[in-house]
């Protein structure tokens, strides 16, 4: 249990938190604000601030995300008749405005706010005592800081360093810079597992090991035989050998095995096995693994296999469409803790190979155009560029608004649906 909710906090916080960075990084580098970068959602345990950003821990492990400038109504945190209290600096501009329910700056200026623009003159205004006699209008210094609700402080969002002030290019970037980072995390995962397991595993066509009992014990296959056809047809490769043998659940085959320097033809019927839904063919043997321990094949698999799980995803997601869709072909938390716990029994190698896969996952959901998801702000972005203008800004929310709402309303349906898979039957 203890292992597996370590395991689980690791994989989650490294997930979130590759992928919220690389929103971050070319965020910065565009000249983007980024008021916030969050692990987790819901009430805050921790904040620290480091330059311009406000780093957070939330309770709820749902995932995480960045606050860009000018992506949410950065004017919320004021209302007019609300009392603050604002710090001044030597030439009387507000450097800290304290909006909070609980006031955290010890001393200041006492305001009763009556109008405000933190985004482009920069200016405050407010009565300053409880008789509203002294109506006083302050400078705010442009990186000024806004102390929230709940005691969150964030640097205010002027104009020039608002996302909507870049380019369509550079938020282009920026919105798929997670789901890149994801892709990268994989590949070094991939290059981890190949490190660690002492090169490239690769399967012929020879047998490591016979199942005692099983279908090909009985008709007499032994360790080290290769498997070189089955019903006339050459098989080179595990994967042949393993195709071969599914295709006939329940049907006689003929497989030609090479002992040594001589051939065997045997007769065998692979045992029925229901694998998601479809019978498939075993026979109770497993394959002996060869390791390329070159540096060459090592990088490489890193790739080779992060560009095997984004293709057998988008392959999935097509049968999705084809097929009919249902809540089992998704997973939420509580799948991804039960994998965890799972993966965590077998050890490190399968901890990292689950990490690349979600890795994969996360990358690839992300890039679909769906709105409130990464793929679909990178289609707004799109068709901004080619309109040669921004939205509707109330179109643009609504349309975000309806996305949040369709992927919460999922994310419940998938959360119970995994409970009730992996915790009720």
């Amino acid at each position: 249990m203890v292992k597996t909710v370590i395991a689980f906090i690791i994989i989650f916080g490294v997930l979130v938190f590759v992928h919220e960075f690389g929103h971050y990084f070319f965020a910065r580098r565009a000249g983007i604000l980024v008021r916030e970068f969050s692990i987790g959602v819901g009430p805050k345990l921790f904040a620290f601030r480091r330059g311009s950003t406000t780093f957070t821990i939330r309770i709820l492990p749902l995932g995480g995300y960045v606050r860009l400038a000018g992506l949410e109504d950065d004017q919320d945190y004021l209302q007019k008749g609300m009392p603050i209290v604002v710090a001044l600096d030597d030439n009387n501009h507000v450097v800290r405005i304290d909006a909070s329910k609980k006031h955290h700056l010890m001393t200041g200026m006492p305001l009763e706010v009556t109008a405000w623009d933190l985004e482009k003159e920069l200016w405050l205004e407010g009565y300053t005592d409880s008789e509203e006699n002294d109506l006083r209008r302050l400078s705010v210094d442009h990186d000024a800081t806004i102390i929230e609700a709940d005691g969150t402080e964030l640097q205010i969002a002027p104009l020039d360093v608002q996302f909507q002030s870049v380019s369509v290019m550079k938020r282009i970037i920026t919105n798929a810079a997670g789901a890149f980072n994801n892709f990268l995390l994989a590949i070094i995962a991939f290059f981890l597992i190949a490190v660690l397991q002492g090169g490239v595993a690769s399967s012929t066509n020879q047998v490591s090991k016979v199942m005692p009992h099983s279908v090909a014990a009985d008709a007499g296959i032994k360790a080290n035989d290769r498997i070189i056809r089955i019903n006339g047809d050459r098989t080179a490769t595990w994967d042949q050998v393993a195709t071969a043998i599914g295709n006939h659940p329940g049907k006689k085959i003929t497989i030609t095995v090479q002992r040594k320097h001589d051939t065997h033809e045997i007769a065998m019927t692979p045992q029925v096995k229901i694998e998601n839904g479809r019978k498939t063919g075993i026979i109770g043997i497993t394959a002996k693994l060869e390791y390329d321990r070159s540096p060459g094949a090592i990088i490489g698999y890193g790739f080779k296999e992060t560009a095997t799980m984004v293709a057998t995803i988008f392959s999935a997601l097509g049968r999705m469409f084809t097929h009919g869709v249902s809540l089992n072909d998704f997973g939420g938390p509580v799948a991804m803790y039960s994998y965890t716990s799972e993966a965590a029994q077998y050890g490190v190698l399968s901890v990292v190979g689950l990490l690349a896969v979600l890795s994969v996952n996360l990358g690839v959901v992300n890039l679909l155009p769906i709105p409130a998801l990464d793929g679909g702000k990178i289609l707004l972005n799109i068709i901004e560029g080619v309109r040669g203008k921004p939205l509707d800004p109330e179109k643009e929310g609504l349309i975000t608004m309806i996305g949040f709402g369709f992927l919460l309303l999922l994310m419940i349906l998938v959360t119970w649906n995994d409970f009730q898979r992996f915790f009720l039957h």
